[in-house]
């Protein structure tokens, strides 16, 4: 794999999301270790207090050592060497227990030595439901007489239960690494879209400007015939397709920059122009473009000088009023009007098309975004019209708004602030 900074970066997060998982294990590990040597030594000093107990009882000294002996993790045998009554020991078993404050189920077993069994004593438990009783388990001890066996059935589930903080971090921990490796592998998706969208645009740049480069050779050729120089009315003619193949070469490479969000190759160059020309202009070009019956209502004074990049705002009016007539199913009807506001004038661009529905209307100024609609086949286009009319827009520092009309179609605003207004 290629290591960009982007990978770097992903590697980077990756690592020290495992680094502080990994962390939180080891911690995890070791609180689980403090907290069974806890539970052992109270479960040792309660039986320990027992036998004492018991002797103080009997009134004999404790001439034993080493009285409890672990034999699992759940599983004590406590050697008294001496007699005792089943009762008392219970008694005393409960008593340690809660003072050493150890809340355990456990059951106790006490060896008999007339019958050489181990005889099952009770299950002691703080909950009220039935207590699972394992009166097998309890072995014999060779070499010791009096004795009792104690299990703790619950003590590996009361580890586990007493850890709770531990284990939310911990899952909070595996839930971000989750969440983390599966937003990588959507920002690589993305990543790949994005070069393929890239590479898609640049191969339409290569398609636009190969049949262009090759009627500007031709035309540049046919200029220099015999013929065409003592034809004035040809050579007029030769000129025209010449001067406007390098006008739309001119607009292919400033379009798909903007397309490609190369927004620093655009370069505004602000005049000032006349709105009502301009919009009649796009009035004619529209109507002579469009097959459909179209009826274009210019509704702006004609004294309205703006200070504007001239080729980027025709461009834009220009997609604004051709999307109108392109989304309307039959004999689009298109009203441009201004109105004066007290931060300067509003353009409206009101339609009788179908409109947007709510869910996609916030996202029509996004790259490469296309409404979805039954006819979408049968309309050109690769969702970039409005992203860069919102573009030129944001460069200008205008205001632009679309809404959904009350009966149909849709209005866009354009505001125009009155420091860009002579």
């Amino acid at each position: 794999m290629k290591f960009t900074r982007l990978n770097s970066i992903i590697l980077a997060g990756f690592l020290c999301i495992v680094g502080v998982l990994v962390m939180q294990l080891l911690m995890l590990k070791q609180a689980y270790r403090f907290e069974k040597k806890d539970f052992e030594e109270k479960i040792h000093f309660a039986l320990q207090d027992v036998v004492k107990r018991i002797y103080r009882d009997n009134k004999t000294p404790l001439t034993i050592t080493n009285q409890v002996k672990k034999i699992t993790d759940d599983y004590y045998i406590v050697n008294l060497d001496d007699v005792f009554e089943h009762e008392v020991l219970e008694y005393y078993l409960k008593t340690e227990f809660e003072k050493v404050k150890l809340e355990l189920d456990y059951e106790y077993a006490i060896y008999d030595c007339a019958t050489d069994e181990m005889i099952y004593g009770s299950y002691i438990s703080s909950d009220t439901r039935k207590p699972e009783k394992c009166e097998n388990c309890f072995k014999k001890n060779e070499g010791l007489i009096y004795y009792f066996g104690i299990r703790f059935p619950d003590l590996q589930h009361k580890f586990i239960t007493s850890l709770g903080q531990y284990w939310i971090y911990t899952g909070i921990l595996f839930l971000v690494l989750i969440i983390y490796v599966y937003s990588v592998i959507l920002l690589l998706k993305q990543k790949k879209y994005t070069e393929l969208q890239t590479d898609f645009i640049n191969n339409m740049t290569h398609e636009f400007k190969t049949p262009l480069s090759s009627i500007l050779i031709a035309s540049q050729y046919a200029t220099s015939q015999e013929e065409i120089k003592n034809n004035p009315k040809l050579a007029k003619y030769m000129q025209i397709i010449t001067n406007q193949s390098h006008k739309l070469n001119h607009h292919i490479e400033r379009i798909l920059n903007v397309a490609k969000g190369d927004a620093k190759w655009i370069e505004l160059e602000k005049t000032t122009i006349n709105l009502k020309e301009i919009l009649d202009l796009v009035k004619d070009n529209t109507l002579l473009k469009s097959p459909k019956k179209c009826s274009i209502d210019i509704e702006v004074s004609d004294n309205v000088q703006i200070v504007a990049d001239e080729f980027h705002f025709n461009n834009m009016l220009f997609n604004l009023v051709d999307n109108a007539v392109k989304y309307c199913p039959e004999n689009p009807e298109i009203k441009i009007k201004s109105s004066e506001t007290a931060k300067g004038i509003i353009l409206h661009f009101i339609d009788n098309g179908s409109g947007i529905s709510p869910q996609h209307i916030d996202y029509v100024f996004d790259k490469f975004y296309r409404v979805p609609r039954e006819n979408k086949k049968d309309i050109e286009g690769f969702g970039i019209g409005l992203f860069y009319v919102k573009k030129i827009i944001d460069l200008h520092q205008w205001k632009i708004a679309i809404k959904n009309n009350s009966t149909k179609g849709i209005t866009v605003s354009i505001s125009i602030p009155k420091k860009d207004i002579v």
